[in-house]
């Protein structure tokens, strides 16, 4: 089957031809590991998630790394303010971002490397770019020369001279050029550090993922993916050193990015008191499906709004369809489905297939594909278990009251038996063409006597 992928280097959507198809190999910028994942970090894990099951459906083996940056200020500063050691810290906390990824249905990658390990890879690299005249030492830093990499701004559209305009570069003495980043930088006593041939330091961000990508997946690969925060600087200056480091006209040939996650209409912020994490969501009893679900309901390059309503809806929606599955065993994905998945991962799309495949109780292939998407794994939630009503002759009063009041612009009824059904525990989600009527965990059929 075709896949097309949307190709942010190229700016238009391509057929996906890996450079070895015997093993597609593909790269995803991992988290810094100093807290709790927020809500917006789990939507490059989700993205990459899908991408990663459905390469693996197609191709013999699907080799897939996302690191963990483990050696960063942000992570100095969360061990000076704590008392406790950096390794400590991120030890815990890289465990808790595999446990919240794994609630929401996230398959771990094949590898998962952490920076700390793959310092000699660095030394090694920023040594070959110093003798390349691609980098210079001074005073205990090595920096890359942007200018001596002619397609330097190729991946973000812009120019070496409008970014120096635009953005907010570091001005310092050690610089030949504004523009220049930092590969090594020394370290303090209290700093973590390691011994180098420009002194005791540490690696800049950069040189991280450029590193550990070569030492995994060689000198070209076929996919890098992040989120398009990461498009400049983080990935310009990967695309910068990688091709200068190794030779090679391309890092990766695909470069796809994922835009950002809004909670109710607006940019998630501590300072509007909307930021949350995925397990601050989970231990207020929304489930990882849900969690997903609500993910995946938005093109990947679409901004992402959380809201109360759509968690709601999720809900509901999938505590109908586990109603419909359980017990059934699994056919197979639709093509409609898989068409969808691979025309750039239109997820979308491919859900509302899958609610075409409800509303024809064609079960095998629901769970087939609620499966394929991650929605299910082994069997049906636990939170959604079956209950033991059926609601389908309410909801084909429903549908007629609807299509009344549609005709008639009188909504008293409908929304008298509307309020009626809430009350009873029932979650009413309207559709185009019908509703769905799903018994919710407080459900009370006694309440829908009079109805």
């Amino acid at each position: 089957m075709d896949i097309h992928l949307y190709n942010t280097a190229t700016r238009r959507k391509e057929l996906f031809a890996p450079l070895d198809p015997e093993n597609v190999r593909m790269y995803v910028c991992g988290p810094t590991v100093y807290d709790r994942a927020h809500l917006g970090n789990a939507r490059p894990v989700l993205v990459f998630d899908i991408l990663y099951r459905l390469l693996k459906t197609q191709y013999p083996r699907v080799t897939y790394v996302r690191n963990f940056t483990d050696v960063d200020d942000k992570i100095n500063a969360r061990a000076a303010e704590s008392g406790r050691s950096i390794g400590e810290i991120t030890a815990e906390t890289s465990q808790w971002f595999l446990d919240d990824m794994g609630a929401i249905g996230a398959l771990e990658p094949d590898h998962m490397p952490r920076a700390t390990a793959y310092i000699a890879e660095m030394v090694e690299m920023i040594a070959g770019l110093i003798e390349g005249g691609f980098a210079y030492a001074r005073e205990g830093h090595v920096l890359f020369r942007v200018r001596e990499y002619a397609r330097y701004g190729a991946l973000s559209g812009r120019s070496v001279d409008d970014m120096i305009a635009g953005a907010r570069v570091e001005v310092a003495p050690y610089k030949e050029d504004p523009m220049d980043f930092v590969l090594w930088k020394p370290s303090d006593d209290q700093t973590p550090g390691w011994d180098s041939p420009w002194g005791r330091g540490r690696p800049g961000w950069h040189i991280e993922c450029s590193a550990m990508a070569k030492a995994l997946l060689g000198d070209r690969f076929d996919i890098h993916g992040g989120g398009n925060d990461l498009m400049f600087p983080h990935h310009e200056n990967e695309i910068a050193q990688s091709c200068c480091a190794n030779g090679t006209e391309q890092m990766a040939t695909v470069w796809m990015h994922n835009e950002m996650l809004q909670v109710e209409g607006k940019k998630m912020s501590k300072s509007l008191g909307n930021f949350f994490t995925v397990r601050d969501l989970l231990e207020q009893g929304v489930p990882g499906e849900v969690i997903r679900f609500v993910m995946l309901s938005t093109h990947y390059r679409k901004p992402m709004d959380w809201t109360e309503k759509k968690r709601a809806e999720a809900e509901a929606t999938l505590r109908k369809w586990y109603g419909q599955v359980e017990g059934a065993d699994a056919g197979q994905v639709p093509q409609a489905v898989m068409q969808a998945l691979a025309d750039d991962l239109n997820t979308p799309q491919a859900i509302g297939e899958m609610h075409q495949l409800a509303q024809n109780s064609d079960a095998s292939a629901l769970l087939a594909s609620l499966r394929l998407v991650g929605l299910v794994a082994d069997g049906v939630p636990a939170w959604a278990a079956a209950t033991d009503a059926d609601l389908s002759a309410y909801e084909a009063a429903f549908s007629t009251v609807r299509a009344e009041a549609m005709a008639t612009k009188d909504f008293s009824k409908l929304d008298a038996m509307k309020q009626m059904l809430v009350a009873a525990g029932v979650e009413v989600k309207m559709r185009k063409d019908g509703v769905d009527l799903v018994a919710g965990p407080a459900f009370d059929p006694s309440k829908l006597e009079d109805l």
